[in-house]
Order: structure tokens, then sequence, then C-alpha cells
């Protein structure tokens, strides 16, 4: 299992797509910096089919005052879990 770290925001990027296509069925991928802005109710089209194998990084999204309006299907962690899914993965991806 990979663990995908995308910092750039849906709407500001297509990068997204090239993340989705890379990933693989047991995949994670966190969102960090501005990248949260894809865990948004609004931004779910953007990364659909990855229940139970997305995240957002908790400080990122208080900084950009997100906290509290991400979609059902993200798991929000701090920093300690982005050092949990790190550990878990074989490999890190980032992606920017």
């Amino acid at each position: 299992m990979n663990l995908h770290l995308l910092n750039r925001s849906p709407f500001s990027s297509r990068i997204h797509d090239d993340v989705l296509n890379a990933m693989g069925p047991e995949d994670q991928l966190l969102l960090i910096e501005d990248g949260v802005n894809g865990a948004l109710d609004n931004a779910e089209q953007h990364l659909a089919g990855l229940e139970g194998r997305l995240f957002a990084l908790r400080e990122d999204l208080e900084s950009r005052g997100l906290l509290g309006r991400c979609a059902e299907n993200v798991t929000v962690v701090d920093v300690d879990g982005f050092v949990a899914l790190t550990e878990a993965a074989d490999k890190t991806v980032s992606w920017f």
C-alpha cells in the first residue's frame, strides 16, 4: 500500500486526476496544505471512490478555517495520524 500526499486544491489544479490514475486499490490519499480544499463537501466529485482511503490533515484544515466542513468520506488526522499513515505505507508519493 502506498500513501499519496496531495498539496494542491482541486479548484486550482487538475493534478488530482493524475493522482487518482496512479493510485492502486489499496493506496491511501492524504490531503495536505491547499489540498485540504479537496476534503470539502463541494469537492466530493473530484476525489470520488476513495471511501476509507481519503484523509485530510487537521492542522491544515484549521489554518484555513475549514475544520468541520469536510465531506463524510474524509477522515481527519493530526500530525501523529500523518506519521502513522506514513509508517504503515510501503512508500510515500508526493504530488506537488
